[in-house]
């Protein structure tokens, strides 16, 4: 590839002064200081640059055919508020991009991602492995604490009493539900489509003595309709994002079924200002099938079974300290994980947690937490008390 070619269509994007590195000469892009310099290793392929500028580059980043000479998150967020202007050919990429909904493909895209490891996630989760934002009260609050304070954030939201059944919907390794069955003595029941999930959880249930307040299934949303329980609160954080658009208003149909009438389900998750097919790297290699929703989609479908709207909060800059603190406990095991995983795998993982964090502090990405109520609830106290 020339190297005008390539400077040409990095800064079409890239919109600060930065260096190309090739053959040991380099090539100085825009005016002023530069802020970074690329080496390449190995030469970029065009076509590949010209279908989807994003899988290009984290593939070539993966494999090492190119290298940054300043750390990977300031670099990407330099530019990734510029994603839009990224090459797109959606036709070529289609069966990247698009999101099945079938229950098998879902369940094996899910498993792709949450069944990677128990031991790999422990690495760089806060202790009782949180796999979504923290909610961080002021600077000094560690990882650990915000994610604590996360749970007590929603399960604050939900106004939860002594005796009351909660669902949760995508229940990771089962945090919030456990902090929910000590704290309010609630009866909880967590679904998911992880195996490596769902034994983790249940392994914390006996642990902590709570086999008669919690259990935990491999389920899909989908079957709840058929499965004859009712729960007094649902809750659903970082699920939705699997669910795929074409399932938005089916996924809030099962919900509807199962919550008895005046409950209260909060839905937190990854939210994007308009809709959008998705990124083609993170889809491949991440996400498989993972759609991300907008804020008006859902909002939109809400009335249609009768879910009024309490309260929506944005928690977008939480989330981008939440993967920072992630990264950096990632990249604290990082000889272990490459031991663990190889070191393309480990590239990508520090690839993926640092273009999130870049896109959320870039609103490209946004994350919601939307509590509702099934029909009209005039009990719950009238002012937001978090």
């Amino acid at each position: 590839m020339k190297e005008n070619f390539l400077a040409d269509y990095l800064s079409k994007f890239i919109s600060v002064c930065f260096t190309i590195e090739s053959d040991g000469s380099k090539t100085k892009i825009g005016d002023g200081e530069p802020c970074f310099n690329v080496k390449i290793n190995n030469p970029l392929k065009k076509t590949e640059l010209l279908t989807s500028t994003s899988l290009a580059l984290g593939e070539a980043y993966m494999r090492g055919d190119i290298e940054l000479d300043k750390d990977l998150y300031y670099v990407l967020n330099l530019f990734l508020g510029n994603m839009s202007k990224f090459s797109t050919n959606e036709s070529a990429l289609k069966n990247i991009i698009k999101t099945s909904v079938s229950k098998a493909n879902q369940k094996k895209e899910v498993s792709s991602h949450y069944d990677i490891g128990n031991d790999f996630y422990k690495l760089w989760l806060d202790k009782d492995m949180n796999y979504s934002c923290a909610y961080f009260k002021d600077d000094n609050k560690t990882l650990d604490e915000a994610q604590e304070d996360k749970l007590d954030h929603i399960l604050a939201k939900l106004q939860l009493e002594e005796g009351m059944t909660l669902l949760d919907i995508g229940c990771g390794w089962g945090a919030l539900l456990i902090r929910a069955a000590k704290k309010y003595k609630i009866k909880g029941c967590g679904i998911t489509l992880s195996a490596e999930q769902e034994k983790g959880f249940s392994e914390k249930i006996k642990a902590e003595g709570l086999e008669d307040l919690l259990t935990v299934k491999i389920m899909d949303y989908r079957d709840l309709p058929k499965s004859e329980m009712t729960f007094d609160r649902v809750v659903s954080v970082g699920m939705l994002e699997h669910v795929g658009r074409k399932n938005y208003d089916l996924f809030l149909k099962c919900v509807h079924s199962v919550l008895k009438d005046g409950g209260l389900f909060l839905l937190h998750f990854i939210s994007a200002l308009k809709e959008h097919p998705g990124d083609a790297w993170i889809k491949k290699y991440i996400f498989p099938g993972g759609m991300i929703p907008s804020l008006r989609e859902i909002v939109n479908i809400m009335p249609d079974y009768n879910f009024y709207t309490l309260d929506i909060e944005s928690l977008r800059r939480h989330y981008n300290r939440t993967l920072l603190c992630w990264r950096e406990n990632f990249n604290n095991h990082r000889e272990e994980i490459e031991k663990m995983m190889g070191v393309e795998f480990t590239r990508m993982w520090d690839l993926y947690l640092a273009s999130c964090a870049a896109t959320f502090n870039n609103g490209i990405i946004d994350l919601h937490q939307i509590l509702m109520s099934k029909g009209v609830n005039n009990s719950i106290p009238m002012l937001r008390t978090v």
